[in-house]
C-alpha cells in the first residue's frame, strides 16, 4: 500500500487528517497557501486558525456537541486534545485561546517526522492521492478547478463573524458575570438592556449601513445564490425578522438575572472570553456585515460598551460547500475522481468540531478502511448526511440529536433523554470499533 498523501489546506480538517495519518506512518505533504495568499477572514498564517467564534461548544453529554467530542475522544482526535489544553473559562463549553490553539497545532505538525508543511497555493488537481481540506474560503482558482471536475453541482454562501472588544474598555459598573441559570462558572459577561435601550439598539441595527453582497462577487461567482448558515446569520438580518427576535433568541434574558437587583433585564447581550488572560471578549451572536464605522457606533450602544475598543471588527466573507450527496462516494471522495477526498466545511458539515471530525474520519477511512459508523452515533449520521440524498435537498449540517434514530420508550425528562442518546451512541461506537478491530490511539 502506498502510504503517501497530499493534503490541501491546514485548517481544522486538514491539520487533523495530517496529524492522524502521519502518526500512522503515512508520508504527508500538507499544503497551505497562507501567508503567500491570504483570505478575507484569516488574520495569520497559523494552521487551524479559528476565524469566527473561539468556542467549540458544549462538553456536556446531554448536548450533541458534547457527544460529538466524546466520540472523537474515542478515536483519539489530536485537535480535540490540543483544544482541551488551550481552554479558556466558558462555563460548560470548550472555548480556547485561539492563538495558543493554533500555535500548539503548528508545533504538533512540525514535530511529526513524516509530515512536511509546504507554503504555496495549489491551483490544480493531479492524479495523486489527495485530501482537499481548503475550507469554505477555498481560493477562486481552486474552486474553478473543482467546478471543472464536478460541474457546478456545488452551492456557496456568505458567512459573518462577530467583533472582539478590549476587556479594559468595558464598563464593569454596568456589566456583570453570570452563566445562564448558574449552571456553570460565571465565565460570561452580561450586558443588560432596558426596554428603551433594547429597541433603540434594534432600530440602529435596522438603519445601519452595511456591505452589499455584490461587493464580494467576482466574475466566477456572479449569478449564484446568496445565503447564510442559520447559525451565522448577521445580527442585523435577525433584527429584520422582527423587533423582538433578538431578545427571544441570542439576547434572551432567561436565567441571567442581574445579581445587583435580582431582576431579569429586558434583554441581555453576552460577552465570551477570547483568551486565558481575559484581555478580550467576543460579542456573542453579533456576527455582522455592517461597515466598520457603523459597528463602532451601534455596538457602543450596548450597555457597558459605550467606550469599547475593538480588537477586531465583524466582517463578512464567502464560504463554499459541495452538494455532497450528488458528488461524494461513501468513502467521501469524488465520484468522478476517486483519488480526491473532501474534508471540512467544504464537504457540507457546519461547525469547528464537525470539520475536525471529517479529518478524523478520512484518516481512518484511508488507513484502516473504516466503513460507515453505526447510525446511533453522531459521527455516523453526519457521514450519512454527506452522501445520502435528503427529501428537501442538501444543506450544511452540524451535530444535533435530531439526526439520531429515536429512542425506544424515551423518558419525558429532556435532559435524561439526551443523556440516553449519548450513552447509546458511545456504546454503539465502542462495540463497532471492537468488532471491526479498528485501532485507536490511547
Amino acid at each position: 500500500m502506498n502510504k503517501s498523501i497530499k493534503i490541501i489546506g491546514a485548517g481544522l480538517a486538514g491539520s487533523e487528517a495530517a496529524l492522524c495519518l502521519a502518526r500512522q506512518g503515512w508520508k504527508v505533504r500538507l499544503y497551505e497557501m497562507r501567508p503567500e495568499v491570504m483570505t478575507p477572514a484569516h488574520q495569520s498564517a497559523l494552521p487551524a486558525e479559528l476565524v469566527c467564534s473561539n468556542s467549540l461548544k458544549s462538553l456536556r453529554l446531554d448536548t450533541a456537541a458534547g457527544l460529538l467530542k466524546a466520540e472523537l475522544d474515542r478515536l483519539g482526535s489530536p485537535l480535540i486534545r490540543i483544544a482541551k489544553s488551550c481552554a479558556v473559562p466558558a462555563g460548560q463549553a470548550l472555548a480556547v485561546d485561539r492563538e495558543q490553539f493554533s500555535q500548539k497545532v503548528q508545533a504538533a505538525l512540525e514535530a511529526e517526522p513524516n509530515l512536511e508543511i509546504i507554503r504555496e497555493e495549489v491551483t490544480a488537481f493531479t492524479d495523486e492521492l489527495t485530501i482537499l481540506a481548503a475550507g469554505p474560503l477555498i481560493s477562486d482558482s481552486l474552486m474553478l478547478a473543482l467546478s471543472e471536475e464536478i460541474g457546478k453541482n456545488h452551492l456557496y454562501f456568505f458567512d459573518a463573524i462577530a467583533p472582539i472588544v478590549d476587556a479594559d474598555s468595558l464598563d464593569r459598573g454596568k456589566i456583570y458575570s453570570k452563566d445562564r441559570y448558574d449552571k456553570g462558572e460565571p465565565d460570561y459577561l452580561n450586558c443588560p438592556f432596558s426596554r428603551d435601550e433594547y429597541y433603540a439598539f434594534v432600530e440602529a441595527l435596522l438603519s445601519g449601513e452595511g456591505h452589499e453582497a455584490h461587493e464580494f462577487e467576482n466574475q466566477f461567482f456572479q449569478g449564484l445564490k446568496f445565503s447564510y448558515y442559520e447559525n451565522c446569520i448577521p445580527i442585523e438580518e435577525l433584527a429584520r425578522r422582527g423587533k423582538d427576535t433578538l431578545r427571544h433568541g441570542v439576547m434572551k434574558p432567561m436565567g441571567l438575572e442581574d445579581p445587583k437587583t435580582g431582576q431579569k433585564p429586558f434583554a441581555v447581550l453576552q460577552l465570551r472570553p477570547e483568551n486565558r488572560e481575559l484581555t478580550s471578549y467576543n460579542l456573542v451572536g453579533c456576527q455582522t456585515m455592517l461597515r466598520y464605522p457603523e459597528q463602532k457606533r451601534i455596538f457602543r450602544m450596548i450597555p457597558g460598551l459605550e467606550k469599547a475598543e475593538f480588537h477586531r471588527f465583524g466582517s463578512i466573507h464567502r464560504n463554499a460547500y459541495l452538494n455532497g450527496p450528488q458528488v461524494l462516494s461513501p468513502r467521501l471522495c469524488l465520484k468522478t475522481k476517486p483519488e480526491l477526498y473532501i474534508a471540512g466545511q467544504l464537504s457540507g458539515v457546519e461547525g469547528y468540531v464537525e470539520s475536525i471530525a471529517t479529518g478524523t474520519l478520512l484518516a481512518y477511512i484511508l488507513d484502516q478502511g473504516l466503513e460507515l459508523l453505526p447510525q446511533e452515533t453522531i459521527l455516523g449520521q453526519l457521514w450519512r448526511h454527506l452522501i445520502e440524498p435528503g427529501e428537501h435537498g442538501f444543506q450544511p449540517m452540524n451535530a444535533n440529536f435530531g439526526i439520531l434514530p429515536a429512542l425506544e420508550n424515551p423518558p419525558r425528562d429532556k435532559k435524561l433523554k439526551k443523556e440516553l442518546y449519548s450513552g447509546r451512541s458511545l456504546e454503539a461506537l465502542d462495540k463497532y470499533l471492537e468488532e471491526k478491530e479498528i485501532l485507536c490511539p490511547s
